[in-house]
C-alpha cells in the first residue's frame, strides 16, 4: 500500500471516530461522504428504526406523510392548505364519497379525503403511494399534485376544485 493510501485510511479512521463521538446517527450519515474504498463500501447499511419515520394513522399523520412525499417530488403545499381543503371536502373522512354531484351523475364519483375522481387520481398519482384512491396518503398526494398543476399549489384552493 502506498504512503498516500495509509494516510487516507488513518485520516478516515480519525474522522469516523470523531463522528462516532458526535453520535452514531451522524457517523452513519457522514461515512459515505468520506469516500471509503473496497467492496464493503458498496454494501448498503440495513435500515434502522432511527432512520425510518413513522406517522400516526390519523389525519395529522396522513398530512405529514403526504408532505414528506410531496417534498421528495417537488410538489408544493402546506399543512394548513391541505388541512383546510380536507375539512371542506370530506370533514376528514378518508372513505367519503360524493354520490350526488355532476361527477357522480356521470359515473365517476369523487372519493376520499380530498374528493378526487378516479381519472384525476390516476393521472396525478405519485410514485411511492398506493393506487387506492381511498388510501389517505395517496389521495392527499395525488390531489396536491393536481392542485399544483392546475392552481400552483393546494394552498391556492379555497373552494371546490
Amino acid at each position: 500500500m502506498s504512503v498516500n493510501g495509509q494516510n487516507r485510511r488513518a485520516r478516515t479512521t480519525r474522522i469516523a471516530r470523531k463522528l462516532a463521538l458526535a453520535g452514531t446517527g451522524a457517523a452513519v450519515l457522514a461515512l459515505p461522504l468520506i469516500g471509503a474504498t473496497g467492496a464493503s463500501a458498496a454494501t448498503p447499511a440495513a435500515p434502522t428504526a432511527a432512520t425510518a419515520t413513522t406517522y400516526p394513522d390519523n389525519l395529522d399523520g396522513w398530512i405529514r406523510e403526504s408532505l414528506a412525499i410531496m417534498a421528495q417530488h417537488g410538489i408544493p403545499g402546506s399543512y394548513e392548505g391541505i388541512h383546510r381543503n380536507i375539512m371542506r371536502e370530506s370533514s376528514g373522512n378518508p372513505l367519503a364519497i360524493n354520490n350526488w354531484d355532476i361527477n357522480a351523475v356521470n359515473g365517476t364519483p369523487s372519493k376520499g379525503l380530498l374528493q378526487v375522481i378516479d381519472p384525476t387520481f390516476q393521472a396525478y398519482h405519485v410514485e411511492g403511494t398506493s393506487w387506492d384512491p381511498y388510501d389517505p396518503v395517496a389521495n392527499i398526494t395525488a390531489a396536491c399534485n393536481y392542485a399544483a398543476d392546475r392552481y400552483g399549489s393546494m394552498d391556492n384552493v379555497f373552494g371546490a376544485y
